[in-house]
């Protein structure tokens, strides 16, 4: 394959999204597999749209994912004037010509078009304006745009390393705008540039940007390239509903899994399972393994749906991957915005170690782990897990007997086994512990209870099951 050279070109417009999350990742795959480029390019020509701190939210975003580029990022809004000049260059060969129709010209053309049973957009009549006509339209003032003349017949062909052929009739794709009235350069235009300028063999993207493909490559032509990159559109990502990813189905932001307490690691682990399959059916490994088994005939053709379920998952089987100490660096930075001053390392360490086996994300660590760390005066029992407490069988007994166990208990995990005490009662542990739970950390479930009395201490643990037994009264 010699040395490919990939790039991920993402529009500074808003956060890294799930689905360019991806296309980031399998182009990163793609070319450290082969031993190839993997460039980054900012498309920053939409100067209303593009934020700086967007593109270094996406800058910082890739390298928490652990996908490191080569050379120093390309921004497009530093190259507008080549653009201007390629657009230039095409209206002199004649491959591009100006036109002049206002809005609402261009609405009634369309619509005239749809109305004759042809496809909607524009019916290239500004195509062999005189100079003269030209002048006189520019001197009234009205918006002048660039456009790329299509061919009128014949088919416009690529071949796509994923989907295979791919090909339409010319003349279902109108002249299409290469720079706006504003001065603008659009996507096409742009793409076709850089993508010859930084000698991108390869190009990997959504499936969403496949129609593209046509306008690009006949630019390309136009400006005398003979060769072109290889291209392989990626499935799309979906919903579980199967419609359109979206914030309706959860997190679709890179940040917003980042706060949520995901680890890097699984959120690449299971990005990179959204439309490829590992070779052995083996879905936890490190991003070193990922590139050694990743290639692109085994990404698939049929959309990937996003399970959050499974991500969670992922997550869990990676934070059990880390070493304690590892996973308290991760988790303290967190841990210390959520808690302050009431933040005992020793204990969050402990805790740690009793969570670890079942947790799924720092943050549900995090709120598993509250009932340690919580001002006293502030400890609430959640409405769900006190309207259990209150329907338990001799739930009033059942916090007078632990109580008083617990008055001269030694206070050590085994000492504080209370089932023996439950047992004694006649009830059984599946029923009355969620009680206990409720009572003791907020929730009907949490982190181990007689560990989680032990951490807690005698003094709270009794005030905790008092003020429960007092409130039932």
């Amino acid at each position: 394959m010699g040395d490919p050279r990939v790039r991920f070109s993402p529009a500074p417009t808003g956060s890294l999204h799930v689905g360019s999350a991806r296309t980031a990742l399998f182009n990163f795959l793609f070319a450290r597999h082969h031993g190839g480029t993997f460039l980054l390019r900012i498309e920053d020509t939409d100067q209303a749209r593009s934020r700086p701190e967007w593109a270094h939210g996406i800058e910082d975003t890739l390298h928490w994912l652990g996908l490191d580029w080569d050379g120093e990022p390309v921004h497009q809004s530093a190259r507008i004037a080549q653009y201007h000049e390629t657009a230039e260059q095409l209206l002199a060969s004649g491959d591009a010509y100006e036109s002049f129709e206002t809005p609402d010209e261009l609405d009634a053309i369309s619509d005239e078009r749809k109305a004759r049973g042809l496809p909607p957009g524009y019916d290239g009549r500004a195509r062999d304006l005189t100079l003269a006509q030209r002048e006189a339209l520019r001197a009234e003032g009205r918006p002048r745009t660039i456009r790329f003349r299509t061919p009128d017949e014949g088919r416009a062909e690529f071949y796509d390393l994923i989907r295979g052929d791919v090909s339409v009739d010319w003349s279902s794709i109108s002249d299409f705008v290469i720079v706006r009235s504003d001065g603008a350069p659009l996507f096409y235009l742009a793409n076709a540039v850089d993508d010859l300028a930084m000698s991108i063999t390869h190009v990997i993207r959504g499936e969403d940007l496949i129609d593209s493909t046509h306008r690009v490559l006949a630019i390309r032509a136009a400006l005398g390239a003979s060769d072109r990159p290889a291209y392989a559109h990626l499935p799309l990502i979906l919903g579980p509903d199967r419609a359109k990813l979206s914030k309706r189905h959860g997190a679709v932001a890179l940040e917003e899994f980042r706060a949520g307490g995901y680890l890097p690691e699984a959120v690449c682990n299971y990005l990179a399972l959204l439309g490829w399959s590992p070779p052995d059916g083996e879905e936890v490994r490190t991003l070193d393994e990922i590139v050694e088994a990743f290639d692109l005939d085994r990404v698939t053709h049929s959309n990937a749906a996003f399970d959050h379920a499974k991500l969670d998952w992922i997550n869990g089987e990676w934070m059990r991957r880390l070493d304690l100490a590892e996973l308290e660096q991760r988790v303290a930075p967190l841990a210390r915005e959520r808690f302050g001053d009431s933040l005992d390392p020793e204990k969050l360490r402990h805790a740690l170690a009793l969570g670890q086996a079942r947790s799924t994300t720092l943050v549900r660590f995090l709120d598993q782990a509250t009932f340690l760390f919580v001002d006293e005066s502030k400890f609430k029992i959640e409405p769900a897990a006190w309207d259990r407490l209150v329907h338990t069988d001799r739930i009033a007994e059942l916090l007078d007997a632990v109580i008083a166990y617990l008055e001269d208990c030694e206070w050590n995990a085994d000492a504080l086994d209370l089932r023996p005490v439950v047992a004694a009662l006649g009830l059984k542990p599946r029923a009355a512990m969620p009680a206990l739970y409720a009572a003791i950390e907020g929730k009907t479930e949490g982190l181990p209870l007689f560990q989680s009395l032990e951490l807690l201490g005698r003094e709270t643990s009794l005030r905790r099951l008092r003020n429960a037994r007092a409130r039932l009264s």
